[in-house]
């Protein structure tokens, strides 16, 4: 029931197709009952790429769940969505309630090539969000596992992520871990200039 299967038209950031076929079997012990992006086990949820018709359907919405969006209309979430598609690189997956045709969960696989490990492909989770009105569904490791497996079968060495502390047990019970000695996250973040300012 539910899945990928289905027919959603619209313009997908990424080809559906990538969705079809994840590992499901090595992470088998991290959903009980077992559901998957193609066996969602409720025939209203889907599983699919985000669309640019998603500005209309709440994904906005549902991000500001999470963080700040600001102020993106129409021409702004278009210009990103597009460039965001042409530079390659960006899975933004969603789960859509076809019932209403609303956004309900949403993660985000960013890849990056590097020189190290032989010209390797790394990967890392963002913007990890679930409807506070759907948590208790496995929406979010539903969700999680799903880009997580799609890393894997992108190519990618690792997949790494940044969490608040009290995360940290959900993410260890779908096989995330610490490393010893390396499970630092610092930042630098840059001052928003006003509207209309320019940086030179």
């Amino acid at each position: 029931m539910g899945g990928i299967n289905r027919i959603s038209s619209g313009i997908n950031l990424f080809d559906p197709n990538l969705l079809k076929n994840l590992d499901w079997d090595s992470v088998k012990g991290c959903m009980s009952p077992p559901i998957t992006n193609e066996n969602t086990g409720e025939n209203w949820l889907l599983v699919r790429p985000l669309q640019l018709e998603d500005f209309n359907n709440g994904y906005l919405d549902l991000l500001s769940q999470l963080t700040t969006v600001g102020n993106v209309n129409k021409e702004k979430f278009t210009n990103q969505f597009y460039a965001m598609q042409r530079g390659g690189g960006y899975y933004v997956t969603v789960i859509e309630d076809t019932r209403n045709n609303k956004i309900i969960g949403a993660a985000t696989l960013v890849t990056e090539f590097k020189f190290i490990h032989e010209c390797a492909l790394r990967a890392r989770l963002e913007d990890v969000v679930v409807n506070t009105t759907y948590r208790g569904k496995q929406l979010g490791k539903l969700i999680v596992l799903t880009v997580s497996l799609l890393s894997k079968k992108l190519g990618c060495y690792k997949m790494s992520l940044d969490c608040k502390d009290k995360l940290i047990p959900f993410y260890k019970s779908i096989g995330y871990k610490l490393e010893p000695g390396n499970a630092n996250s610092m930042v630098i973040r840059y001052e928003t200039p006003p509207e209309g300012q320019k940086i030179f």
